[in-house]
């Protein structure tokens, strides 16, 4: 299949565009290097070395004899050189990681707010009214979250994308149907994957554009089969306290010897997927369009939940870290339960990888090689959600 990657230079786009070229779809990459320039803005660097987008093709095409394009292009910004990629390409599928995604970052001032919001939504309402104005039959994979949920405690298994309800009509009949899970958005970031449900929503029943949104869980891990068969083929590794995701953030300090930051009281409960199984999870929508129709189709990309507080617990043990408690930076629930349906990406043949299965080693040994990386003035959050959550931070710390 002729296959669009959107973001196809970051944590998830560069490893997805390569599994999908490695099972033999034609994969044209495209990304304007914001993620690379944010490196830059933040003062920071990912843990492991990261070659040029162009080394990383020229790498794959000689370990595998396979060709990816690139494309240089600002999604949100560009929208007549889109158009003229899509009436060119003419893909069969479109993939969409082309969308800032650290809620830290998207929380960092007004100014990072503004860009979220401008990147995110324009970006994704450019590559739907593009499909629409060629009139492409393009099967549309988006990369979303399971933060639109929101992370309240609920008497059920979170669903996948939609909720059915009851009401009585004026006469005394009642009725159902099936609504959008209502969202709660934790962040500026989750509020731009909200409100793409509604874009999808939209665009699907009014002008007939095939979407899957995947409610993906937090990522762990770096390395996928094909992002290890070379090292200039090596996948990003955050650590920052804007981009590194939890677990991730937890494997760098405890190489380093730095106590693992845990905010608030670790009652958070949050669903997690291994990087190997986002490739999989993406190839699977990629190549079941056949099931897409109708509506948009919603699938929660998790394989497990953990509560951050016994992810801290595991990485200590494992590691012989210490575990230090700092005042949450977020404006969210000290704990809560969580317990989520992931029956359509199982149904596809996905075979969770979880952190039992040895993978948390591997991740481990790229944490120390290249512990000497690390910029330990990075590691600490400094996003804050609301001026107090600043306040009870700073005096923490200070005392």
């Amino acid at each position: 299949m002729r296959t669009l990657v959107l973001g196809g230079d970051g944590f998830c786009g560069w490893p997805s565009a390569l599994h999908l070229s490695a099972h033999g779809h034609d994969v044209t990459v495209v990304d304007n290097f914001v993620r690379r320039r944010t490196d830059e803005e933040l003062g920071v660097r990912s843990l492991t070395p990261i070659r040029s987008l162009a080394e990383r093709v020229q790498a794959w095409r000689e370990v595998t004899g396979r060709d990816i394009a690139v494309v240089e292009l600002d999604l949100a910004h560009d929208y007549d050189r889109l158009v003229d990629l899509l009436a060119t390409v003419r893909p069969d599928a479109i993939v969409h990681f082309a969308e800032q995604r650290a809620a830290p970052y998207s929380m960092k001032s007004p100014a990072h707010k503004r860009y979220t919001i401008d990147n995110n939504l324009n970006g994704t309402h450019n590559l739907l009214a593009a499909v629409v104005q060629l009139g492409l039959d393009t099967h549309v994979v988006h990369l979303g979250t399971m933060g639109v949920y929101g992370y309240e405690s609920v008497p059920v298994d979170l669903p996948e994308g939609y909720l059915t309800v009851s009401y009585v009509d004026r006469v005394g009949d009642t009725h159902s149907r099936d609504i959008l899970y209502p969202t709660q958005p934790g962040s500026v970031y989750h509020l731009t994957k909200s409100l793409d449900q509604l874009l999808f929503q939209f665009y699907c029943r009014n002008d007939g554009v095939r979407i899957t949104d995947l409610h993906q869980g937090i990522v762990w891990g770096t390395q996928t089969e094909e992002t290890a068969l070379d090292e200039r083929l090596i996948n990003r590794f955050d650590y920052d306290g804007d981009y590194g995701t939890v677990l991730n953030r937890f494997l760098v300090q405890a190489a380093i010897g730095y106590p693992l930051t845990v905010h608030g009281t670790g009652g958070q409960t949050r669903a997690f997927i291994n990087i190997r199984d986002t490739v999989r999870c993406i190839r699977l929508a990629v190549e079941s369009a056949s099931d897409v129709s109708g509506r948009v189709r919603v699938m929660n990309q998790v394989t497990e939940t953990h509560r951050v507080a016994d992810l801290a617990d595991l990485i200590a043990t494992t590691t012989g870290a210490t575990v230090h408690r700092l005042p949450n930076p977020r404006a969210e629930a000290d704990a809560n339960d969580l317990a989520v349906r992931n029956d359509r990406l199982l149904g596809l043949g996905l075979d969770p990888t979880r952190l039992a299965t040895g993978l948390l080693g591997e991740s481990v040994d790229i944490a120390q090689k290249y512990a000497d990386r690390v910029d330990v003035a990075r590691i600490p959050c400094t996003s804050f959600w609301n001026e107090g959550r600043r306040v009870a931070y700073e005096q923490h710390t200070v005392h």
